[in-house]
């Protein structure tokens, strides 16, 4: 039985994220995406999917959307009332999570459609690749944060258990080349997160779907062309060997 694992490099070409310069969040998420891609691919105990390639979606993820909004919109309303219920019947206690930017509806609606693709396709893990910022007078100057971040589901939630495992491995691998966010709310490198639609808010996600997101450097740290395509091969070797350690004994 192949490992199946999503990547979803993080934003697109309408909405990219952060940006230094000309530099945009969205091309770097998919310039780390796609080495990942790359590498587990040419393994045969993988079978391997990606949400976006050079030229927007893939075609799989481009006709879900078209085809299937309604029923993603159905999804993400069922399961919100079922979290709502849970949290008035006390059965799930909300935390203190570390503040994250909104996204848009319709960002929003692609995240819990990629959550809903998952499930429907067995997915064993699902890797959300993004860079970090933070709020600043100047966003055109060097920030004076560093280093990466791996958020993985609170304790509560159903995937919770494996997905931390599957974190903790890749950081593990990362740690080896990388610091850790020098951000005080993201020390330690590995941060549980309730929030963030990407790991299954909501019950979004089976427990069999293991979800994590790699914020994996402040974008302004990247300004050079040539050292940033080498620093993707890098983040993507080490991540690569962080998931196969993980499944070294099957899904």
């Amino acid at each position: 039985m192949p490992i199946k694992i999503l990547i979803i490099p993080g934003h697109d070409d309408e909405v990219w994220g952060a940006q230094y310069g000309n530099t945009k969040e969205a091309d770097m998420n998919l310039g780390v995406a796609t080495e990942l891609f790359n590498i587990l691919k040419k393994d045969k105990r993988f079978e391997v999917h990606v949400t976006r390639e050079k030229g927007g979606y893939t075609q799989e993820f481009a006709d879900y959307f078209s085809l299937r909004k309604d029923e993603v919109l159905a999804f993400k309303e069922a399961t919100k009332a079922g979290r709502q219920n849970q949290i008035i019947n006390g059965s799930f206690v909300q935390k203190d999570n570390n503040p994250h930017l909104n996204v848009s509806e319709d960002i929003a609606l692609r995240l819990y459609g990629f959550n809903k693709w998952a499930n429907e396709n067995k997915m064993d893990a699902m890797i959300h690749i993004h860079f970090n910022d933070y709020p600043r007078s100047n966003k055109w100057t060097i920030g004076k944060y560093k280093g990466f971040v791996i958020y993985m589901p609170e304790e509560q939630m159903g995937n919770a258990r494996e997905s931390s495992r599957l974190a903790a491995s890749i950081f593990l691998e990362l740690k080896k080349k990388y610091i850790t966010s020098t951000f005080e709310k993201e020390k330690g490198g590995l941060v549980p997160d309730q929030t963030l639609i990407a790991l299954g808010v909501n019950n979004t996600l089976l427990s069999s779907v293991r979800s994590i997101l790699i914020e994996y450097g402040y974008i302004y740290r990247f300004k050079n062309n040539t050292t940033r395509k080498q620093a993707y091969k890098n983040m993507a070797k080490f991540t690569a060997a962080g998931i196969k350690d993980y499944f070294k004994d099957g899904p």
